[in-house]
């Protein structure tokens, strides 16, 4: 097995968590990989999404191969807050930030590692299997980028997503579905010294319904959460507005409904009771995902990492990605973990041997 080129992996990872992308501001980031995408040899396609998800656009990239099969590679391009002016520090094998940022390895370690595999596969003339990228924007904070996607220039019917954590060799094959509840409640303002017994506490209405709510961990599949309350204007007013957001999971869609039907119900409840008006919007963000673990797309990866002396484990997550998107449009996808840990926070890390590990795998899988 020929050996990545460690130090370009790196030095690309660290040019490209050096790009300011936070969610919906991927305009260089997206023209960067364009770019340099056209450069290792794709045929690239910039694919506009509305102006109110991105100021930069999806990108869409393919290559030819000569072995039997297409596969569709996918990275998310943004990054959560706060992204801006990282700084990368390496010790002793490891990829961090100062401490002020996160490190942008949630997608960007993905991203690197797709790259420098075809990278090797071109430098030694490697026959591989059709390559399609799709690199989104938008993905933290609701999968946008992806549910924009045009799939009418795909021709893969299965997909790797590389982004999550774990050790490398994690196969995600299971994944949740997510519902989004928007609420708000209309009670009635009164003084709250002179006579608080003529308004409608909308506050009181809310804590009413959360009482006899079911929330926090439902069962072994199923989650829910109130994670946004607005409201209130001065001490002395009895509350009379109420914004709420919450949201459910599942990993199965018919306990996602009745979770949700249920927080509906009970909010509707409370507000009869109080006398109060309410206002529900639900939507679902996205669908579960269930792949089996002797699934043709699932073992062959399964053989690629065991060529690399990696033993693959498929397992589930309490998160959505991009995977539950393209499963849900008829791309059979699973989600791989890139050695990503702490993402979401300002000690995000990463391995060196994490990295070139799974650019590994990578080669292995599109040459064979």
């Amino acid at each position: 097995m020929t050996t990545i080129n460690q130090d370009r992996l790196i030095e690309h990872f660290i040019e490209l968590i050096k790009i300011d992308s936070e969610s919906r501001n991927e305009k260089e980031i997206s023209e960067t990989l364009a770019h340099q995408l056209t450069e290792i040899g794709f045929n690239v396609e910039k694919l506009p999404v509305p102006e109110n998800i991105s100021n930069g656009s999806n990108i869409y990239a393919r290559l030819e191969g000569s072995l039997e099969g297409t596969i569709l590679l996918s990275c998310h391009m943004d990054t959560v807050t706060p992204g801006n002016n990282i700084v990368p520090i390496i010790e002793e094998g490891v990829i961090r930030s100062q401490g002020d940022t996160i490190l942008g390895g949630d997608d960007k370690s993905g991203i690197a590692a797709i790259m420098e595999a075809v990278r090797v596969i071109k430098t030694e003339n490697l026959a591989h299997q059709t390559i399609e990228i799709a690199f989104t924007v938008y993905e933290e904070g609701g999968l946008h980028g992806s549910q924009h996607f045009d799939l009418e220039k795909v021709s893969a019917t299965q997909a790797i997503v590389l982004d999550s954590g774990g050790p490398i060799g994690t196969i995600i094959t299971v994944a949740p579905g997510q519902q989004n509840i928007k609420v708000n409640i209309t009670g009635k303002p009164a003084h709250a010294g002179l006579a608080p017994e003529e308004g409608i506490n909308a506050l009181t209405v809310a804590a009413d319904a959360i009482t006899n709510m079911k929330l926090s961990r439902i069962d072994h599949e199923t989650t829910a959460n109130i994670g946004v309350v607005n409201g209130g204007q001065a001490t002395n007013i009895v509350m009379p507005d109420l914004y709420i957001e919450a949201e459910a999971r599942s990993l199965n869609d018919e306990k996602l409904q009745a979770q949700v039907d249920h927080m509906i119900v009970t909010f509707e409840q409370a507000a009869e009771k109080h006398g109060a008006k309410i206002n529900i919007a639900s939507k679902r963000a996205y669908n579960a995902y269930n792949i089996d673990s002797n699934d043709q797309h699932v073992e062959k990866i399964k053989a690629a990492f065991a060529l690399n002396g990696i033993d693959a484990q498929t397992k589930s997550t309490g998160g959505g990605s991009d995977a539950n998107i393209f499963n849900g449009r008829g791309i059979k996808t699973v989600n791989l973990s890139t050695g990503m840990a702490k993402v979401h926070t300002t000690e995000e890390f990463i391995t060196i041997e994490d990295m070139v590990s799974i650019t590994e795998f990578l080669k292995t899988y599109l040459t064979h």
